[in-house]
């Protein structure tokens, strides 16, 4: 057996691919979910449906997609390019920690100053922290897969590090730094509900993006130098320049990430302030087909699984960790499948082998 390159693709390999995908993933999540003790059609209900069947639950699926389309969007933005950045988790708490040395600093601030020069400071934190991996891209060509990634637990490590003494908490002497001053929590985005603007913020990143990526000449010359950098090289793009644009912009995005989440949701910086949000980025950026769209419809469908485990846990007793088992092997049976809509399967029978021939012998 062994792929070979398809001539054309034709229009029914995708959505067929995706739906083998989807009840693969299925059947293969079903059996864990069984041996936890659990009734696997219950428990995708749960998974999937109860969540959005409530208002309540919509509102608590959207607070848990915001900082997946901010990273969603970042590593896309990068992965169109050809930039595999695969540190949008540590971009993601360096913009928290941004934000948060502005609020400790400046606690006073109104919060029409304060909210814009929190996001701000949480760009540029981002930025700063992706500029080390593409500025080595850039000059030595060191594969930014290594740097990106590596430079993720460092900046985990620095926030323990602020955390355990610095921005140690003042009153209660725990290990999350003080609060923030009022104006710099983020206003709801719906009344009485946890949804902050954050989420708003994050909505207007991924139209932009998506404009600039389908919409532009500067978006051709993205996909151009993502999708065949020697030919676009050859026709005068400068791949390696707007790698490095793509590089500190997706790392600026991740650190939104991070303000939004520090001021819309924990209002002080904690060591669990990033639930693998950046590495999660990754999952919704490939599922999504790097497009923005997609990346939004992946983010509320993560989101939605993310709030459904918590019910399937509390109700069924199941564990938790399935949920994102589930979003796991997700990602690995559609990404295989729709390597499908490239190559096709080819059978054929090994060399050297020939069919016995019918008849006597001697």
């Amino acid at each position: 057996m062994r792929l070979v390159l398809r001539g054309r693709q034709p229009r029914w390999v995708a959505p067929v691919a995706v739906l083998a995908a989807v009840l693969a993933t299925v059947v293969l999540t079903a059996i864990p979910i069984r041996l936890a003790g659990a009734n696997p059609p219950a428990a995708f209900h749960r998974y999937l449906v109860t969540p959005l069947s409530t208002t309540a639950g919509w509102y608590e699926v959207m607070l848990t997609a915001t900082p997946l389309l901010f990273t969603g969007i970042a590593v896309a933005i990068a992965f169109r390019a050809g930039y595999w950045n695969i540190g949008a988790e540590g971009q993601f708490l360096f913009g928290a920690v941004a934000t948060t040395g502005v609020a400790l600093a400046l606690p006073g601030l109104a919060a029409p100053l304060a909210v814009p020069l929190g996001f701000l400071a949480g760009a540029v934190g981002g930025l700063v922290w992706a500029t080390l991996p593409a500025w080595l891209k850039k000059r030595a060509d060191i594969d930014e897969v290594v740097t990106t990634l590596l430079l993720n637990p460092v900046a985990l490590l620095l926030v323990q590090g602020l955390l355990n003494g610095p921005w140690r908490n003042s009153s209660s002497g725990f290990t999350d730094s003080d609060r923030f001053g009022h104006g710099y929590d983020l206003p709801a985005l719906i009344p009485g509900t946890r949804v902050h603007w954050g989420l708003g913020v994050a909505v207007v990143v991924i139209a932009i993006a998506g404009i600039l990526l389908t919409r532009t000449a500067t978006g051709i010359r993205i996909r151009a130098a993502g999708q065949a950098p020697r030919a676009a090289a050859l026709s005068g793009i400068p791949v390696n320049r707007l790698r490095w644009r793509c590089a500190l912009v997706s790392g600026a995005v991740a650190g939104l990430g991070g303000a939004s989440q520090v001021m819309g949701v924990q209002h002080q910086l904690t060591q669990g302030i990033s639930n693998s949000y950046g590495y999660t980025g990754v999952i919704v950026a490939t599922l999504g087909g790097l497009s923005a769209l997609g990346v939004f419809l992946v983010a509320v469908l993560l989101g939605d699984l993310s709030v459904g485990a918590q019910n399937v846990s509390l109700v069924l007793q199941v564990p938790t960790q399935l949920g994102a088992v589930f979003s796991a092997l997700l990602m690995l049976m559609v990404l295989s499948a729709m390597s499908l809509r490239r190559y096709r399967v080819q059978w054929s029978r090994p060399r050297g082998r020939r069919t016995p021939a019918s008849g006597g012998g001697s």
